[in-house]
């Protein structure tokens, strides 16, 4: 006689992937990045500047979003869940680029895309997202203290916040598409578990 009970007929088996930590890591990190976003769009699209108005008020709430746009990631590092999956976003392996290859030729198989906790799609957005944030916050620093730079390095830095902003919004835009077409995923997000056929299916390498 089996000491483990059976799962009653028609019970899905749940897999934990996230603790509360890391959940409200990315949920915050989002609101600021949405902030940040939508303020930014407020200043540069004239529709938008006029429609909302107050302009100085808006620029304020920018600038507060994108200085603690940071500190949840560096919050989050008490955490040991969390800093072992930031081990896993930096590691790349055979695996990914398998995962990659299969992605650009849209090969749709799931054997062809072998995944562990997270896929190489995954880890490049994230570090990519990470390292543009960090230009960010420093283009944004040099243009909010002018008097500390020649004006060149100021003209630059405008120049480069500003398209880096509009790569961000698409690159973003692509995040949330993604992440609407994977409901699962988003659960996983939102209650800390996820199916053990979806982790069967999408990530057949993660070990819980």
């Amino acid at each position: 006689m089996s000491l483990r009970a059976d799962a009653p007929a028609g019970t899905e088996q749940r897999l934990h992937r996230f603790t509360p930590a890391e959940r409200w890591i990315h949920r915050t990190t989002a609101a600021l990045m949405g902030i940040c976003v939508l303020t930014a769009a407020c200043l540069y699209i004239p529709q938008l500047a006029i429609l909302v108005g107050r302009r100085e008020l808006v620029v304020r709430i920018h600038e507060c979003a994108g200085l603690a746009l940071p500190v949840p990631v560096l919050l989050g590092l008490a955490s040991r869940a969390f800093r072992r999956d930031l081990g896993f976003l930096n590691r790349f392996g055979p695996h990914d680029r398998l995962w990659l290859h299969a992605a650009l030729s849209r090969d749709k198989r799931p054997s062809s895309r072998p995944a562990g906790k997270f896929n190489a799609g995954q880890k490049i957005y994230a570090n990519w997202i990470a390292g543009a944030t960090l230009v960010m916050l420093a283009t944004g620093l040099l243009m909010w203290f002018t008097h500390l730079t020649p004006l060149m390095w100021r003209t630059s830095a405008t120049f480069v916040h500003d398209w880096l902003a509009l790569t961000i919004g698409v690159v973003l835009a692509g995040h949330i598409w993604m992440a609407v077409s994977d409901p699962e995923s988003r659960r996983g997000l939102r209650t800390g578990e996820v199916s053990r056929e979806w982790a069967k299916r999408e990530h057949p390498l993660w070990r819980p």
